[in-house]
């Protein structure tokens, strides 16, 4: 029984270990190809994905991503995995939602 327990804890720290780099890894991928899009200046606040993502190389991924004032949520598709594969593509599928804040910058909504 001990056994079991400690397998299954080492099993959850291993797969949380795999989801933050999968979080991280996906994070750099679609700042690097807005980037390449002559983006520079956005960045991704949130990914969100399935709890199996990190353990499958294709997924459905929503992201918010900021520029400037802007705020994007928008759906991505990824092949590949930052871990595992060499190649990751990330295709742009939908914009869901795009508002933009108008007022002093770094004051944000009240």
């Amino acid at each position: 029984m001990r056994l079991m327990v400690t397998l299954l804890a080492l099993a959850g720290v291993g797969y949380a270990g795999l989801y933050m780099y999968y979080d991280a890894g996906l994070a750099r991928a679609t700042e690097a190809r807005l980037s390449e899009l002559g983006l520079d200046a956005a960045r991704v606040e949130s990914l969100e994905f399935s709890p199996l993502a990190p353990l499958l190389t294709e997924a459905e991924v929503s992201a918010t991503v900021t520029y400037s004032s802007f705020k994007a949520d928008v759906t991505l598709h990824v092949d590949g995995h930052p871990l595992f594969t060499d190649e990751l593509s990330l295709g742009l599928d939908g914009l869901k939602g795009l508002s933009l804040e108008i007022g002093p910058a770094g004051e944000g909504q009240r």
